[in-house]
């Protein structure tokens, strides 16, 4: 019956070097790397600094879609005013960006 089956053989471990073997593993996690990875950190990096610098009197757009004007800042949160005498408080890291000055007027 060795006639239906061929035999299979261990092979030489000396004939494949073992950074061979490491190689695609390497080649996908550079590239995952520079292709996922570093841009997120980027852009986190980015919102972190966004964040910090809010100031009172900043037009901003929440995540949420919302415009609005900074009233006052504390450590977490911001209050917005988004409509006369209508304020609201978001967290900070809600703030996806800051905008020109004189945005509201022009909304």
């Amino acid at each position: 019956m060795d006639f239906f089956i061929s035999n299979a053989y261990a092979q030489d471990a000396a004939t494949q070097g073992g950074f061979m073997q490491f190689l695609p593993l390497i080649v996908i996690f550079a590239v995952f790397y520079f292709m996922l990875i570093r841009p997120q950190m980027k852009r986190s990096k980015e919102h972190r600094q966004l964040v910090s610098q809010l100031g009172k009197g900043d037009e901003v757009v929440t995540n949420g879609g919302l415009l609005g004007r900074i009233t006052e800042v504390s450590e977490s949160f911001i209050t917005l005013e988004i409509a006369d005498k209508v304020q609201i408080k978001v967290q900070r890291q809600a703030v996806s960006s800051v905008m020109p000055k004189g945005t509201i007027k022009s909304a």
